[in-house]
């Protein structure tokens, strides 16, 4: 039996009201030989060898075709799509013709859309049976957002650099929030903060004057 969590939500508009939304519990992981082995025990007449070779040959095929700029749809699962975006050494162009635009070097496909096929939703709602899984609240931080931005600039004073752990540490942020909180005060100039390194493994330093 599935169960649902109850999580609260971080109050991004700074309005003072705790908001909740609803999320599964997920139990576990089921990998590719688990999968292709219930699926033979559910539907018996086709091997494991056939089924893992068809799985194999699908994503393969899969790839090929979005590479060429095709979107695939598997009827009753949904539709899947490349998208693009800049590479993470490069910036983000303007639309406008006076800026520099990107060649193709510069771009890189960097995930895949998933739009989801109606009747797979409402097939797994028919077969899930819900019951509670707790409530999950986010950590609260006893310290104001300035006091937050205050703590990480001293922080900086005596360290050369600040991971998003070493934030959520000192304020009693969650790391959801802790990274939401940095990248706010990242844009702004007036904040001291900047950023180091690649966009998944980037550190915080202090910002360079002028820049």
């Amino acid at each position: 039996m599935a169960k649902y969590i109850k999580q609260e939500m971080p109050d991004m508009n700074h309005e003072g009201k705790t908001r909740a939304y609803y999320r599964m519990k997920v139990q576990r992981n089921i990998c590719t030989d688990e999968l292709v082995r219930l699926m033979v025990a559910h539907r018996s007449g086709v091997s494991e060898g056939v089924l893992h070779g068809v799985l194999i040959q699908l994503v393969e095929e899969m790839a090929y075709q979005m590479a060429d700029g095709k979107s695939i749809t598997i009827e009753g699962l949904g539709t899947f799509n490349a998208t693009i975006g800049v590479r993470r050494d490069k910036e983000m162009d303007g639309i406008e013709n006076a800026e520099p635009q990107r060649n193709a070097l510069s771009l890189e496909v960097n995930g895949v859309n998933f739009r989801v096929d109606k009747e797979f939703v409402k097939s797994i709602d028919r077969q899930c049976h819900l019951e509670r899984g707790g409530v999950h609240r986010l950590h609260h931080s006893p310290y104001t957002k300035e006091e937050r931005l205050a703590l990480a600039q001293k922080y900086l004073d005596e360290h050369p650099l600040m991971h998003i752990s070493d934030y959520a540490k000192l304020t009693g942020l969650s790391r959801t929030t802790a990274t939401l909180e940095l990248q706010e005060f990242r844009r702004d100039p007036k904040s001291g903060l900047s950023t180091s390194g690649s966009r998944q493994n980037s550190v915080y330093v202090k910002r360079k004057e002028g820049v």
